[in-house]
């Protein structure tokens, strides 16, 4: 009785039977053969032959290409007769290892059984089923044992494990792979073998792996992304990197865009050089125009402000402050007289001797003086204000007869306040005047202009005057 450790390589023990059984490579071994041969199963192994290789069984006619399985099955219940055409040997390629002498056939010169025809280039294989419980009976008597194969302690061929040995010639950069009954260099991850060298394997040629830049590196490669991605969990793609939420550097505003940011200011502000910050926008050095007197910059906005007297109305333009109406320092026998940025106290009687009050404002000269007859007969005390630098000429002022005589004839003049020549009075008709500002005026400055009236009859026998003292007021201001 033979033990499962006393079956010759290529068979297994049947417990069933009780017998040493053949095992089918072709079944259980994965790619047992390569580049496109087809695995036949026989006796302690296996053969690799082409796809075209016709198989004979018990001298019958040549069958078709059979299936790996069912040929394995004709080599387990008959001798199996192989030849392939064309002229090429199936020699044997026992992988059982065992050579003649053994009781295992191992190469085509050792075939046993009858004889069988051959046609012409054709090279026909024969041989006997191989008994799985042939051993030799004297455990001393060596057997020869094929290339790759060693004799065990059991007097059986045993695959010899050339990686574990070192014996074999793979190269340092090579992986060795044991075989039954020899042994293959595999290059490692990331190579490709080209002869008998492993070179790199470019992955970044291929198709791409990567979602936007492929590095390439000794047996691998990694990927990388553009500025503003950052790669995924697979490693492959990449995602944009939102900076906003990330590493806001950003001083005021962020605005995420794909694969990038761009900063943006508030109302006020712009952006500074490095296009990070803000800088506060001087609207007062951009433009002299924002406001009617004075701007004043203030960061992310600027304000208008007047001056004293004025009042800042629709946020930009100077408007007088009438003090008159509001509060002023005017004493009770005192007039209140409001100006272009400011106000001025007159005195309620202007009237100076002889002169003597009749009306607001109006001074008369008694006839009963003898001085008034040199003298005009009344002074009227009137009051007005311009701005600073108003354009000329300009009509500013009417004087006009309250008092018409019959067979009268009058005449206008400036009588006194014009030295420098910047009013002149054009008569507008016999019984009125307009006063012209002839040259611009600056401020503040206070004319007084007296505008006279000579009235004479047609015959001469009658002469009066009436004086209009005019006080200007010029603001300090053109607004």
């Amino acid at each position: 009785m033979f033990s499962s450790q006393q079956c010759t390589d290529g068979y297994e023990w049947d417990p069933v039977r009780q017998q040493c059984k053949d095992i089918d490579e072709c079944d259980i071994v994965p790619d047992a053969c390569k580049g496109g041969m087809k695995c036949v199963n026989h006796y302690g192994g296996y053969l690799c032959l082409p796809k075209t290789a016709q198989i004979i069984v018990n001298n019958e006619q040549p069958q078709q290409e059979t299936p790996a399985a069912e040929t394995a099955g004709t080599a387990a219940n008959a001798a199996a007769a192989l030849s392939t055409a064309g002229g090429v040997a199936a020699s044997g390629m026992a992988a059982s290892g065992v050579m003649p002498g053994g009781g295992f056939v191992a190469s085509a010169a050792a075939v046993a059984g009858p004889e069988v025809q051959t046609g012409r280039n054709n090279f026909v294989i024969r041989r006997n089923p191989a008994d799985p419980q042939r051993i030799p009976a004297n455990p001393s008597h060596r057997i020869q044992c094929a290339t790759g194969y060693e004799q065990s302690e059991h007097n059986i061929c045993q695959d010899i494990d050339e990686c574990a040995a070192g014996t074999h010639n793979c190269r340092a950069d090579q992986v060795c792979i044991n075989l039954r009954g020899s042994f293959a260099c595999q290059c490692l991850p990331g190579y490709q073998k080209r002869g008998e060298q492993c070179v790199d394997i470019d992955e970044c040629a291929m198709p791409p792996y990567c979602h936007q830049r492929c590095v390439n590196t000794p047996g691998s490669f990694y990927c990388q992304c553009s500025p503003g991605f950052q790669l995924a969990a697979n490693n492959y793609t990449c995602v944009d990197i939102n900076e906003c939420d990330a590493s806001n550097q950003c001083a005021q505003q962020c605005y995420n865009i794909l694969g990038s940011f761009i900063c943006q200011c508030n109302q006020g502000y712009e952006l500074s050089s490095d296009r990070l910050n803000c800088e506060d926008i001087d609207e007062c050095r951009t433009s002299s125009y924002l406001c009617q007197y004075q701007c004043v910059n203030e960061p992310g906005k600027f304000s208008c402000m007047c001056p004293q007297g004025y009042q800042v109305v629709r946020g930009r333009t100077c408007q007088d402050i009438n003090e008159c109406e509001t509060t002023n320092e005017c004493r009770e026998d005192e007039m209140c007289w409001n100006y272009h940025g400011g106000f001025r106290c007159y005195p309620r009687n202007p009237c100076q001797d002889p002169y003597v009050l009749t009306s607001e404002n109006r001074c008369v000269c008694p006839v009963s003086n003898a001085v008034c007859r040199e003298l005009p007969q009344s002074i009227v005390y009137k009051y007005m204000s311009i701005r600073s630098d108003r354009s000329v000429p300009s009509d500013i002022f009417q004087i006009q007869a309250t008092t018409i005589y019959a067979n009268t004839i009058n005449t206008f003049q400036i009588k006194s306040g014009n030295e420098n020549g910047e009013f002149y009075l054009r008569q507008t008709s016999p019984v009125s005047a307009m006063l012209v500002l002839v040259k611009s005026l600056s401020g503040p400055r206070e004319y007084i202009v007296d505008l006279e009236m000579l009235t004479v009859n047609s015959i001469g026998t009658f002469r009066t005057s009436s004086v209009l003292r005019l006080t200007i007021i010029v603001g300090p201001f053109s607004f």
